[in-house]
């Protein structure tokens, strides 16, 4: 399957969430071994190299007759990473409706994410999120538990709740409060928060970092019309998913005022991410899931 070919406006038709991220997964690990990328640590062994002074206890004598090194195995509990995906789930997420096509979007990465996790023995947990946390599951590597993550995502997709605004900041730092552990904490959200008050999102993710958490934050936008405003000029009624509040105007009436106050808090969020050392993903969600689930594996390589 090719990734950038996947109809956003299909998923929830079809219905099977894990067949179709283990399919994204298996279609770009492939892709990768085709390209110059194929140095990633995609084969997702279950032995890794033994290190002098470490119990001999569990090294595969039959893996050094072959090869001549010490390597030991790891075992399903055994996890590298542990790692937080978080998912907005306000209504501003479900835009544009027709599709679901932001949610459609992070809900196939996180999946995606989820089972590439599993592959690497990793553990994961999910914590959706609008104004409070919604969901919040164990941080855990098992096959029964990655299943269950992946039918809340699910959950999340068939199940649209209207009028849900989104607190960005208020969640964020209720989570680093909540993870005791060093983490690799990922974001799905269009961060639409109070944009007003766009230094309480700033103090939020840095209150992250504070707490030595490793974050990459998927800012989830369709470009074409949330960013650039491309809309044809004609009369609109746009309504606000959050509040449902209702305007009629005609686009080049706003476009460019618009344009540069949502410019001016996307550029301020990449600074900011950029002083804390938190990795910021455009994820334009016409731009196919490549993107998501290489900025990931570069973030998991530096890990390791």
């Amino acid at each position: 399957m090719n990734s950038r070919q996947l109809d956003l406006a299909k998923v929830r038709e079809f219905g099977n969430l894990e067949f179709l991220a283990k399919q994204l997964v298996e279609g770009f690990i492939t892709g990768l071994h085709k390209s110059p990328f194929h140095g990633f640590s995609v084969e997702f062994a279950e032995h890794q190299l033994y290190n002098t002074g470490e119990s001999t206890r569990n090294i595969d004598w039959k893996v050094y007759a072959k090869t001549d090194r010490l390597y030991v195995k790891r075992y399903e509990e055994e996890t590298n990473l542990r790692c937080h995906l978080l998912l907005d789930t306000s209504s501003s997420m479900y835009y544009p409706e027709e599709s679901f096509g932001k949610m459609t979007f992070s809900v196939m990465a996180a999946a995606s994410l989820t089972y590439l996790l599993q592959r690497q023995k990793d553990a994961v947990s999910l914590c959706t999120f609008s104004e409070n946390i919604e969901i919040q599951t164990a941080v855990k590597s098992t096959p029964s538990h990655v299943h269950k993550i992946i039918l809340e995502l699910d959950n999340v997709l068939q199940s649209k709740r209207p009028l849900l605004k989104t607190s960005v900041a208020s969640v964020l730092h209720q989570i680093a409060e909540k993870i005791h552990k060093r983490s690799l904490v990922v974001i799905f959200s269009d961060m639409f928060d109070n944009l007003e008050e766009a230094d309480k999102i700033f103090s939020a993710l840095q209150h992250l970092r504070h707490n030595l958490h490793e974050v990459l934050l998927f800012h989830v936008t369709d470009r074409n019309t949330e960013e650039l405003f491309a809309f044809e000029n004609r009369p609109y009624e746009f309504i606000d998913l959050e509040s449902g509040e209702r305007i009629k105007i005609q686009p080049d009436q706003v476009r460019d005022s618009y344009k540069e106050f949502v410019g001016d808090f996307y550029q301020k969020l990449k600074l900011k991410c950029g002083q804390y050392k938190i990795d910021f993903i455009e994820a334009d969600i016409a731009k196919g899931f490549d993107p998501i689930l290489m900025a990931y594996l570069v973030k998991h390589s530096k890990m390791r």
